[in-house]
């Protein structure tokens, strides 16, 4: 079968001898077992214990490939071109023809193993009915429309010298209570799943330095709650220094995304309040081009790597919460599972950065019900991979290891 060809499943598959990682950090079950009905597990574990098979089943023999739940990514922009572009030429782009580019970077992420994304600035309603509607082939999307951000912050692309343009879509600014209200019904009418707020300055933006603070407390609790009576939707912080940090875990956030000056106060709070930290470790390992970016992205961005690589492997020594995150749009497309790798040279086990991916990101996302784990009843996303995790889960960040990936029953990718 061709790499790129989807086929519908019409029949129950077992996916049989297969090391079984089921999400939730136990040993794997060897010679493990998945059984799929009508785009749902109905039977996840050793192979011994299979039930009896509905009539026409197809088997699969995976010949002791990893068989794991399909990946979360819970940091992307599927409008940014990863290292393909600078960002002014992304500004400059007609808004169609980004929409038309984000077609491949769909699938390359699904390809790679990742079945769910929840993108945090750029995608709009549009995409996600797309892929939900099988126009496009990709993740699942969970979707913020664009970030909120202050006049000047993180979400304010306009030089020093603008009073107009520097939009890349990616932005809404908002000053005070009464403007955060407006700002955050705003991308909620226009369909978002999850918002995303500006609690810090950023790497890319360039009126302010990343331990500028962003929106203030009472700024972010304000969107928080009007986010939480809208069906309990949750709102995600650009956080990097200090000051942003504290304030977006006091305001109530459900995760602090890239976290990179966390310290141990900042750690107390966050392990308090049950706050999720989206380190974002492959952007921070993505050194930026000097002939796409200016001088003093540049200069700030290599400057904060060095930070986070500091900082975050403490935040994983305490037990903060971790979910899997990339920031794939910063960085390149499709190597979204370097993540794992990155998460282990801060000092996760292969196994705990497996469920930073699947479990914890399910938990983050509100999709624990549905997908996260491999368990009966939750819809069949299931990635097989042609390695052991446990003792090379680097392996997982190529592609070409991940050689079947199957959301809701169907199966996307078969390299077999």
């Amino acid at each position: 079968m061709s790499p790129d060809r989807t086929t519908t499943a019409t029949a129950p598959l077992l996916l049989e001898n297969g090391l079984l990682f089921d999400g939730r950090g136990g040993d794997p079950v060897r010679g493990g077992a998945v059984l799929i009905e009508n785009g749902r597990i109905t039977f996840a574990g050793p192979g011994a214990a299979v039930p009896e098979l509905p009539d026409g089943t197809e088997r699969v023999d995976v010949r002791g490939d990893a068989i794991l739940p399909g990946f979360i990514d819970c940091h992307v922009h599927v409008a940014g071109p990863g290292t393909a572009m600078s960002h002014a030429q992304l500004a400059a782009l007609p808004r169609s023809l980004a929409t038309f580019l984000a077609a491949p970077r769909l699938r390359a992420t699904l390809e790679a193993g990742v079945t769910t994304v929840r993108d945090l600035g750029g995608a709009d309603a549009g995409h996600r009915m797309a892929v939900d509607n099988g126009l496009l082939v990709g993740p699942r999307l969970q979707i913020a429309i664009a970030m909120l951000s202050p006049t000047g912050g993180h979400g304010d692309f306009r030089m020093p010298y603008q009073e107009t343009g520097g939009d890349h879509g990616l932005g809404r600014l908002a000053d005070g209570v009464p403007e955060c209200r407006r700002a955050v019904r705003e991308v909620l009418r226009a369909g978002a799943d999850v918002v995303k707020v500006a609690a810090t300055g950023g790497v890319w933006s360039p009126s302010d330095q990343p331990d500028d603070d962003g929106f203030l407390e009472d700024e972010i609790r304000t969107i928080v709650d009007i986010a939480a009576g809208h069906r309990g939707k949750k709102v995600a912080a650009h956080a990097q220094g200090r000051g942003g940090i504290r304030n977006a875990v006091l305001g109530g956030v459900a995760s602090v995304e890239h976290g990179y000056a966390i310290d141990d106060e900042l750690i107390d709070l966050m392990l308090e309040r049950g706050t999720f930290l989206v380190p974002t470790l492959t952007t921070a390992n993505t050194d930026p081009d000097p002939a796409k970016a200016a001088p003093w992205a540049v200069e700030k961005k290599l400057h904060w790597q060095r930070i986070a690589r500091t900082c975050v492997p403490r935040a994983i020594e305490r037990g903060v919460r971790i979910a899997m995150g990339t920031d794939c749009g910063i960085a390149e497309h499709g190597t979204n599972l370097r993540e794992l790798a990155h998460l282990v040279d801060c000092g996760m086990t292969p196994s705990d950065a497996i469920v930073a991916g699947t479990a914890n990101a399910a938990e983050l996302l509100g999709l624990s019900a549905e997908i996260g784990t491999l368990e009966a009843g939750k819809r069949a996303d299931v990635v097989v991979a042609r390695t052991n995790p446990l003792t090379d889960i680097a392996a997982l960040a190529d592609p070409t290891t991940i050689t079947r990936v199957i959301k809701d029953g169907t199966t996307y990718k078969n390299l077999a």
